[in-house]
């Protein structure tokens, strides 16, 4: 979520809010699409079921993440409410997330939250230099009309709508295979958005498949970082992974054109729930 709030502060004038409507079907779908290969593939494969679905230790384990999750609640329903603002309901988060694991989890105890913040701020500190940064970047790209010449670019390949929506998830993509995922919504967004807007996306319909297209790139080589760090912890080697992973991606792939080109997956909690006014 984190990113879809630097998506927002970046393209200016988006709602946060309506970008976290917009990811709950596209993730739903993902998941169940992601979830209806793992099935197939493993009957196919003939793999050893696991223990039988028991509703008693499904609520049981409910019961005990039930103070985990409202950290979800907060950030979500407090954005969408209007209660806080973006900021304002990740700060609340993270309060709660302290209180719950010190108090409740007890698995933080107070001297270990001081390392925490400190690493935090560590954190923090780098993000804040990559933001301000970008923002003379976005400056810069403004006044030289960069994202006006790279629009030219793109509408004299072609001016159908659904060509140029093509043409940026390629785009996506590939910078997703070789960029950070925080990099390029600094960096691409104010490129590539007014492109977006000309081919008829809404900024929250971009910004939604901007963040599953480079969601791809974090398990895509050769700089997926979630391929390695999955890589390091499972010890299985990158090459066997990517061979397994290909299919998987396959089925992202068809998910992002599905959500690129029927608008109302992404468009129709936004519009139900938090409309634009006037």
């Amino acid at each position: 979520s984190h990113n879809m709030v630097m998506y927002a502060m970046v393209a200016g004038s988006v709602s946060v809010g309506r970008l976290f409507l917009g990811g709950i079907l596209p993730g739903f779908l993902l998941g169940l699409a992601l979830m209806i290969y793992s099935y197939v593939l493993s009957v196919k494969r003939n793999y050893p079921k696991g223990a039988p679905f028991n509703l008693k230790h499904a609520l049981t384990t409910l019961k005990d993440a039930v103070w985990g999750l409202i950290t979800v609640l907060i950030v979500v329903f407090g954005v969408v409410s209007g209660v806080f603002t973006a900021t304002e309901s990740a700060a609340m988060a993270v309060i709660w997330a302290m209180i719950v694991s010190a108090l409740v989890y007890k698995e933080l105890t107070f001297r270990e939250m001081w390392h925490v913040i400190e690493r935090s701020l560590g954190t923090l500190a780098i993000v804040m230099i990559l933001i301000s940064t970008s923002q003379v970047f976005g400056w810069l790209l403004t006044y030289l009309r960069l994202p006006e010449m790279v629009a030219n670019g793109i509408l004299g390949l072609t001016n159908n709508p659904l060509m140029i929506m093509l043409i940026l998830n390629v785009l996506m993509l590939v910078l997703g295979t070789i960029m950070d995922m925080s990099a390029i919504i600094l960096v691409a967004t104010p490129i590539l958005l007014p492109i977006a807007i000309q081919a008829g996306m809404d900024p929250v319909h971009f910004g939604v498949v901007m963040i599953l297209n480079l969601g791809i790139g974090l398990i895509t080589p050769p700089v997926g970082g979630t391929l390695f760090v999955g890589s390091a912890v499972s010890g299985v080697p990158i090459e066997k992974l990517i061979k397994t992973l290909l299919p998987f991606l396959g089925v992202m792939v068809v998910v992002l054109l599905l959500i690129t080109y029927v608008p109302g997956l992404i468009m129709f909690l936004p519009d139900l729930i938090m409309p634009v006014m006037g």
